[in-house]
């Protein structure tokens, strides 16, 4: 394949998750406003400028436009104004705002529930060690193991994508262990005998098996196994990974502020679109599409914890500041809040800018 099909699959990859983790957002606002009868007005798939207006009939106008960076929900009296409407935004009481607010982020995690409970119901995929490189003297060159392989399973054993154990972390803890290697090979598998390195040996930084070095990847490749679970282990998976996908991207954050205070001159621990889109890229050619699929439950996840952030104009924000309305009174004008929301797109702009400033250096420095 190409270079340049191969980069305008990943393109289309990209836009095409993005795309619908943002839909799908919105369809959580448009849901619940249509449920408080709160008039909608638009409903958009990408951004303006306007490609095609698919249905017009009622009070909601569905359109497809040129942008294809997500989607929008237009509500009536949302800019704070066209609130003596009894259907506007505007003039809902503070719970039904908030709800209409939240119902996003809530829809996004539960899509990344549903796409990590629908991967293990199905079989998370397996994952190998691909050997890049093989060290002289090590156990895996003893063993007949080359550069090329795919260690595929330990003692029959075949390792998810996902965990909780991996292939590798098993070879560390069988250390002092002969083994049985299952390692594909030309299009077909062998089986290997290999007597891992010591414990001790392990403890000094040396592989049990020796299947890597100094400026070498153990990359992973997925193989044809599948590790099944029942219906109700299944739920449990999904909820824990929707878990651990939060508390990490949560975690990311705070190393993210932490970075930008301490150390603004220097890659932020994020990616931006570029970033995003190269690391998307990757994972599909390297992993197959259900691990990008899993990726894209991950980046559901993040997309709900980045929306309820109290930062203007994010969801999280937008809720920010009713609270503060409701203790501030009139003394917060609906100019003063437009402000507000200009300036936190304009910062947010602004780090979006930086942010793939350093996505592409990256790029362009092979890193």
């Amino acid at each position: 394949m190409t270079e340049i099909l191969r980069t305008l699959v990943t393109v289309v990859l990209f836009f095409g998750i993005l795309g619908i983790l943002v839909v799908v957002h919105e369809l959580g606002h448009f849901i619940v406003a249509r449920l408080f009868r709160v008039r909608v007005l638009e409903f958009g798939i990408g951004f303006p400028p306007r490609a095609k207006v698919m249905r017009d009939v009622g009070e909601t106008v569905y359109t497809l436009n040129w942008l294809p960076i997500g989607g929008f929900v237009k509500l009536e009296g949302e800019d704070g104004d066209e609130a003596d409407d009894p259907r506007s935004f505007a003039a809902q009481g503070l719970a039904k705002k908030l709800v209409i607010l939240v119902a996003g982020v809530l829809m996004n995690l539960v899509l990344a529930f549903t796409i990590f409970t629908g991967i293990a119901l199905t079989g998370d995929p397996a994952i190998g060690i691909y050997v890049p490189y093989v060290q002289p003297g090590s156990p895996a060159e003893m063993a007949g193991v080359r550069p090329g392989d795919v260690i595929e399973r330990l003692d029959g054993r075949a390792y998810g994508a996902f965990g909780p154990s991996s292939l590798l972390a098993e070879l560390r803890d069988n250390a002092g262990r002969t083994v049985t290697l299952t390692v594909r090979r030309d299009g077909g598998t062998i089986e290997l005998q290999a007597a891992l390195r010591s414990p001790s040996e392990v403890l000094k930084g040396k592989g049990a098996l020796g299947v890597g070095g100094n400026g070498f990847d153990l990359a992973g490749r997925t193989t044809a196994d599948r590790i099944t679970y029942s219906v109700g282990t299944a739920l449990g998976l999904g909820l824990e990974r929707t878990t651990g996908a939060t508390r990490l991207i949560i975690d990311g954050v705070g190393q993210l502020v932490t970075a930008i205070i301490t150390k603004p001159t220097e890659a932020p621990p994020a990616s931006g679109p570029v970033g995003i889109a190269t690391q998307i890229g990757d994972v599909f050619w390297t992993l197959g599409p259900i691990v990008t699929l899993y990726l894209a439950g991950i980046l559901s996840a993040n997309l709900a914890i980045v929306n309820i952030l109290p930062f203007p104009p994010l969801d999280g924000g937008r809720m920010l500041m009713l609270l503060i309305k409701r203790l501030a009174g009139e003394r917060l004008s609906l100019r003063a809040e437009r402000l507000t929301y200009f300036v936190g797109f304009a910062f947010l702009l602004a780090f979006l800018v930086w942010v793939t400033a350093f996505d592409i250096a990256r790029q362009l420095g092979g890193g």
